[in-house]
């Protein structure tokens, strides 16, 4: 039997995190307001207010990873603390701003906290909300970058507070 091991991709230290950076639908002209702030209690909160004004409706932060991590992952793991939304764990095989994104959705249960399994099969490969064909699966690849997003005309305010994010590997 192949023995696992287990990779803290982020605990939201404050003196030794990633470097996560917002991401709205500004940038087609949208108005939706998000921000990022780890805490105090190495938790990381995600909050603002999503609007479907200007053809806007989604908010995203996301970070590189110090080294980038081989797909072929046995499963990424997450905690969060969810206000009943659902939220899109994101992870990209590149440093490009606005290429190929792998999806992956869950649900959040409010005010409780909830870990969530994500097995290379349940990402799905996007490009600007469209699902790709004919690129290659996310276990071919070298994961650089990791995030989250809440759209899917979810408008209103929203908050996902986040313990770590964790990935198990062969």
């Amino acid at each position: 039997m192949e023995k696992t091991k287990e990779i803290l991709i982020e605990q939201f230290n404050l003196t030794n995190h990633l470097n996560w950076e917002v991401i709205n639908d500004g940038v087609m002209g949208g108005i939706s307001e998000s921000n990022f702030q780890i805490q105090p209690d190495q938790t990381a909160v995600f909050s603002g207010r999503v609007s479907l004004e200007n053809n806007g409706g989604f908010a995203s932060v996301r970070a590189s990873l110090r080294e980038p991590v081989s797909g072929n992952f046995e499963k990424i793991v997450i905690r969060v603390k969810g206000d009943g939304k659902t939220y899109s764990l994101r992870i990209r095989t590149d440093q490009n701003f606005d290429g190929v994104a792998y999806a992956s959705s869950f649900s959040t249960k409010k005010d409780e906290w909830t870990e969530h399994e994500f097995s290379p099969t349940d990402f799905v490969p996007t490009f600007r909300g469209r699902t790709l064909s004919n690129v290659p699966p996310l276990k071919d690849l070298k994961i650089s970058n990791i995030g989250f997003l809440i759209s899917d005309k979810q408008s209103g305010s929203f908050g996902l507070i986040i313990d770590w994010i964790k990935m198990i590997v062969l």
